[in-house]
């Protein structure tokens, strides 16, 4: 079995008022998922033909005749995925697949330094 991370970006996305369908075929995806026994891309694609693998352990799918789309990063030897993203697939056209959903990074504060005056 699977542990599967962020459900509740699942339950957010369906009760969306423009998702509402979506609901159903999320939660076939997340039983189907829990129940898998991945320990390769190859087992993703036996389950998922669509799945699309786009590094880093990333893979994206098609959810409810592609009609939205869910990224989950996946780490096979301690047989876990991680929900990064679900959208529409309008959304997913604007979004960069590589970063979505990691954690924004604050850049540090930079102290303003004053030129000294000359003497």
């Amino acid at each position: 079995m699977v542990k599967i991370i962020s459900r509740r970006k699942l339950r957010d996305f369906w009760t969306r008022k423009d998702c509402e369908d979506s609901k159903q075929p999320l939660l076939s995806w997340f039983k189907e998922v829990e129940k898998a026994e991945w320990k390769t891309p190859a087992d993703v694609k036996d389950l998922y033909a669509s799945a699309d693998f786009v590094g880093e352990g990333r893979i994206v799918f098609n959810i409810g005749g592609n009609k939205y789309r869910l990224v989950a990063w996946v780490k096979y030897s301690i047989k876990l995925v991680l929900i990064k993203w679900v959208g529409t697939h309008a959304e997913y056209d604007k979004i960069d697949v590589t970063k979505v959903g990691l954690p924004a990074i604050q850049k540090p504060a930079t102290k303003k330094v004053s030129p000294k005056k000359k003497k």
